[in-house]
């Protein structure tokens, strides 16, 4: 897991959905939100990002950290 930089929309929640995030210097806009699911602390998002390639990002949401959990190039 390393950390990561994410905006998100805020509807009538905070942090509601990834828009985009940044890894190192490069950033990606979400394409399509593929699938979310949660866990007792922490948000999940598995997202299609403007490289094609498929993300699993992590919300912890205690520490209010974001995390790449998993990734795959398509």
């Amino acid at each position: 897991m390393s950390d990561i930089k994410v905006e998100c929309y805020a509807g009538h929640t905070a942090d509601q959905r990834p828009l985009r995030f940044t890894i190192g210097e490069q950033i990606l806009e979400v394409r399509e939100v593929e699938d979310q699911w949660y866990s007792p602390a922490s948000k999940h998002f598995k997202v299609r990002a403007s490289d094609g390639s498929i993300y699993v990002l992590r919300h912890d949401e205690e520490q209010d950290r974001w995390t790449l959990d998993a990734f795959r190039r398509t």
